[in-house]
């Protein structure tokens, strides 16, 4: 291999050596943009693959629940008369639970419910708050009455939490206050539930005798 020598002025160096760095600059931009390209060619192909195969398990998923809550319809209205026959009132259920003779395959049918209330809550939470603030005489019950009010903190959408109104129900109960009492009152009075998704839930008894959950959705699998 020849090598030859090229004679060069400093300016002639330099100047060269700004070539080679532009000549470099452009050869890692051509490859990142090479890269780039590359990349959304592999995502387009991946999603266009993945999602007609999601769109497919989706629609099966909710075809079979369909199915099931309808297939489960009659069993439902039959538990209810049978309810009604021996408590002699409707039932207040939310979800149910089917187990086979078996007993080692389980179903449950419910719905999700999302807190609500009406404009009285507010009212009935004024009260709680003032009965409960004047309780504060001392760095003790300063303390503890900044836990209860945590109770009637209000969630992203401006709903308190029931479960927290039934912790106060019951602060309410020991501390024997009828203004108390009427606070928790108004605002039970005033709770709304919204009914929102249906869900399924299936478990099966493993070789140990636990129940285990089958995954139906895809944060769960």
């Amino acid at each position: 291999m020849e090598t030859n020598t090229v004679q060069m002025t400093d300016a002639e160096l330099e100047q060269f050596r700004a070539f080679q760095v532009e000549q470099q600059k452009k050869a890692a931009e051509a490859k990142a943009k090479e890269m780039r390209n590359t990349y959304r060619e592999m995502v387009d192909e991946e999603i266009d693959a993945a999602v007609p195969e999601l769109v497919t398990i989706s629609q099966d998923i909710r075809s079979v629940k369909n199915k099931v809550i309808e297939n489960f319809r009659s069993i439902l209205e039959m538990k209810k008369e049978m309810f009604r026959m021996q408590k002699g009132k409707d039932m207040d259920v939310r979800s149910h639970t089917f187990t086979n003779t078996r007993g080692d395959s389980r179903i449950t049918l419910g719905n999700y419910t999302t807190d609500g209330y009406l404009d009285t809550v507010d009212e009935g939470i004024a009260i709680v708050r003032e009965y409960i603030e004047s309780l504060a005489a001392n760095d003790e019950s300063r303390a503890l009455v900044g836990m209860v009010l945590k109770l009637l903190a209000k969630d992203q959408k401006g709903n308190l939490k029931a479960s927290r109104i039934i912790q106060l129900r019951k602060i309410a109960e020991e501390s024997g206050n009828d203004r108390f009492m009427e606070g928790v009152r108004i605002i039970e009075e005033a709770y709304r539930p919204a009914i929102s998704k249906q869900y399924i839930r299936v478990e099966i008894k493993d070789a140990n005798g636990m129940w285990k959950n089958i995954p139906l959705g895809m944060t769960e699998a």
